[in-house]
């Protein structure tokens, strides 16, 4: 039996909990959002066809609803429009992830906690530092979608499977995130070697350029925002990851946001390395053999992100 509360009931919510409900990951879902309508219709909609899928009852509520939850996930908060950055976000939705803390850690202080809501390094800081739970508990979604776009770019140029692309985003899931590349490979052969190990292939395969991918990453969100409107099931499936791996018996490395405690010589700021993530939460990291580049690039991103911590009124 597992329990999940969404917090948050707008495109990224409501596609969480459809996800999570087609892929029999839990078998109660909490869905709250400060428009209860809303959040009955979301529910009722997907309830409607749990029939066809793992059974699930899933159903709007209250913070009190959420009592005995494992995970509680958060995606509330105000989107981010065409033209605006994540971080032109941060005051307005810290101030609502802080009026969210108390009333949902009263009913599931034992809960795994995965932030959503951008920018999402500043609401996971804001969250460990304002919930008193420990900090392997509170989890921001981080890198894993640009981590989810790169891999799937790298496949694109070489029509390769994307799980045979092993690759990172680290740092700030925003504009100072970065691709450690030495570190990046495709079945164990580095990327840029890729195409030249090839043999028995008719393919022909474009220059491989990090440049242009690493541009692709980190305007992919933009992109489909200025397309549709907001991004969705990306995130959703790559939130659906992280709570698989949550859920599973056995520990599974992913690029998610936690807080730093002198890692690369970095401390007291949220952002994403390669983390340990498993039952008992985000409980170790995987410290990369990075290059002098790349761990500059590191501290750039920590020191983007605690620029605006220093800005806004914590």
């Amino acid at each position: 039996m597992t329990k999940i509360t969404i917090i948050g009931t707008g495109s990224v919510g409501s596609t969480i909990a459809y996800t999570l409900t087609v892929q029999g990951m839990a078998s109660e879902i909490v869905m709250i959002d400060i428009n209860g309508e809303k959040a009955m219709g979301e529910a009722l909609d997907i309830r409607q066809g749990t029939p066809f899928c793992h059974p699930c009852t899933i159903y709007a509520g209250s913070y009190s609803d959420a009592v005995g939850s494992d995970i509680v996930i958060l995606t509330s908060g105000v989107a981010r429009k065409p033209g605006q950055t994540r971080l032109d976000l941060a005051q307005i939705n810290v101030n609502i992830t802080k009026q969210i803390i108390p009333e949902i850690t009263k009913y599931a202080p034992d809960a795994t906690y995965v932030i959503v809501s951008n920018p999402v390094d500043i609401l996971t800081y804001t969250f460990c530092k304002y919930s008193g739970l420990p900090y392997d508990r509170v989890i921001g979604s981080g890198t894993i979608l640009d981590t989810s776009r790169l891999r799937s770019r790298i496949s694109e140029y070489y029509s390769v499977n994307q799980q045979n692309v092993h690759a990172y985003v680290l740092g700030e899931h925003g504009d100072s995130c970065f691709v450690p590349w030495s570190l990046a490979n495709i079945s164990n052969v580095p990327v840029k070697d890729y195409r030249d190990s090839l043999l028995g292939t008719n393919g022909v395969y474009p220059d491989f350029d990090e440049n242009e991918i690493e541009e692709y990453v980190r305007k992919s969100g933009a992109s489909v925002i200025s397309r549709k409107g907001a991004t969705f099931y990306a995130v959703s499936i790559s939130v659906c990851r992280v709570v698989k791996a949550l859920l599973s018996g056995i520990d599974t490395t992913l690029t998610v946001s936690t807080m730093l405690n002198g890692e690369y010589g970095i401390d007291d700021v949220c952002l994403s390395l390669v983390n340990i993530v498993g039952n008992k939460g985000a409980h170790g990291k995987v410290l990369l053999p990075l290059n002098a580049k790349e761990i500059e690039a590191l501290h750039n991103s920590a020191n983007a992100l605690k620029s605006v911590i220093n800005a806004i009124e914590l």
